[in-house]
Order: C-alpha cells, then structure tokens, then sequence
C-alpha cells in the first residue's frame, strides 16, 4: 500500500492536512492521528480533496515504524514545517 496525504479543500477542516487510510467508491477515509484517529476517520468526498504525490523522505521516514495515530501526527507536523520552510525561501 502506498502512502499519500491529502489535504481539504472544503468544509470546516478546508486547509488540513491528512493520511489517506482508505477509499471506497467517490470517497476517501482520512486521518490525521488527533480529532480523526485510526478508529474513527473521515469519510470525504474525493472531490473536496487535493493528494499529494510526491512525498519528502523525512515524512515517509516518520512512518517507517508502521501507521500509529503518533506517527500520523508526527509525518504530518513534519510535512507542514517543511511546506513552511520551503514558502520561506
């Protein structure tokens, strides 16, 4: 399985970041390791979604010690500080 982050384009979350946990039909299930945990992700639409392709290796780094709500949480912290940094410069 892949691993890929989305983030939101709509509704109250717009602007988050998310793991794609899974995805059936026109939706994806999404968890960001805090308010959606593993147990309980969001069903979105894949229309108010943007993925992200490619990911940088220190944040599929976080994840190599396998998919817990704490490195969720970790890869994407990681992934915005690196966003930020990059709008930085």
């Amino acid at each position: 399985m892949s691993i890929e982050f989305a983030k939101s384009l709509s509704g109250h979350d717009k602007g988050q970041y998310y793991l794609i946990r899974g995805q059936a039909e026109s939706f994806v299930y999404l968890v960001n390791g805090t308010t959606r945990p593993l147990a309980a992700p969001k069903k979105k639409n894949v229309k108010h979604i943007q993925p992200v392709k490619r990911l940088p290796a220190e944040v599929l780094a976080c994840l190599e010690d396998g998919l817990t709500d704490v490195t969720i949480k970790r890869a994407i912290k990681t992934y915005e500080r690196l966003l930020s940094g990059a709008e930085n410069h």
